[in-house]
C-alpha cells in the first residue's frame, strides 16, 4: 500500500525474474497489468541486449497505455558496470519509457521505482487514459474510505461517492 495524492493505492506485483522459462506465463500477466518494470543488470551486457525482445513481448501482450519503467539494477557495482547509464537513458527515450537506476542490494531507488510507476499510472487515470470501468487495464476500484471524490476521472468509473482508486 502506498499513498498518492492522499489516496491509498494497493500495488499487486508479480516477479518473473526475466527467465525464459517463464515467458509464456509472463504474457498472461501483461494482459492484466497497468504497469511493468523492465529490469536489466548494469554489470551484464546480455541482459541489456535482451531488452528489445522483452519490450516487444510486453507491448504485444498488454494495453497500449501500460506504463513501462526501465530499471538498470546493481548500481552499487559501479566498478563492474558494463552498460553505461547513458545507454539506458537513450534506450528509454527511444522507446518512450521512464528510466532509473537502482540497487536491490542497498535499496537505492527501489521503492522510488515502484512509487514512480504507480504515480505514472495514477496520472493516466486522472487524464482519462485508463478506463477504470475496464478491469482488463489492471486497475480496480477498491473500497471507498474518503468523503471526497476529487481527483477521480469524471463518471466515477463505477466508484461510489467517496472516491478511491486502484
Amino acid at each position: 500500500m502506498i499513498t498518492i495524492d492522499g489516496k491509498q493505492i494497493k500495488l499487486q506485483i508479480w516477479d518473473t525474474a526475466g527467465q525464459e522459462s517463464f515467458r509464456s506465463i509472463t504474457r498472461s500477466y501483461y494482459r492484466g497489468a497497468a504497469g511493468a518494470l523492465l529490469v536489466y543488470d548494469i554489470t551484464r551486457r546480455d541482459t541489456f541486449n535482451h531488452l528489445t525482445t522483452w519490450l516487444e513481448d510486453a507491448r504485444q501482450h498488454s494495453s497500449s497505455n501500460m506504463v513501462i519503467m526501465l530499471i538498470g539494477n546493481k548500481s552499487d557495482l559501479e566498478a563492474r558496470r558494463d552498460v553505461k547509464k547513458e545507454e539506458g537513458e537513450a534506450f528509454a527515450r527511444e522507446h518512450g519509457l521512464v528510466f532509473m537506476e537502482t540497487s536491490a542490494k542497498t535499496a537505492a531507488n527501489v521503492e522510488e521505482a515502484f512509487i514512480n510507476t504507480a504515480k505514472e499510472i495514477y496520472q493516466k487515470i486522472q487524464d482519462g487514459v485508463f478506463d477504470i470501468n475496464n478491469e482488463a487495464n489492471g486497475i480496480k476500484i477498491g473500497p471507498q474510505h474518503s468523503t471526497s471524490s476529487q481527483g477521480l476521472p469524471s463518471g466515477g468509473g463505477g466508484a461510489t461517492p467517496g472516491g478511491g482508486c486502484c
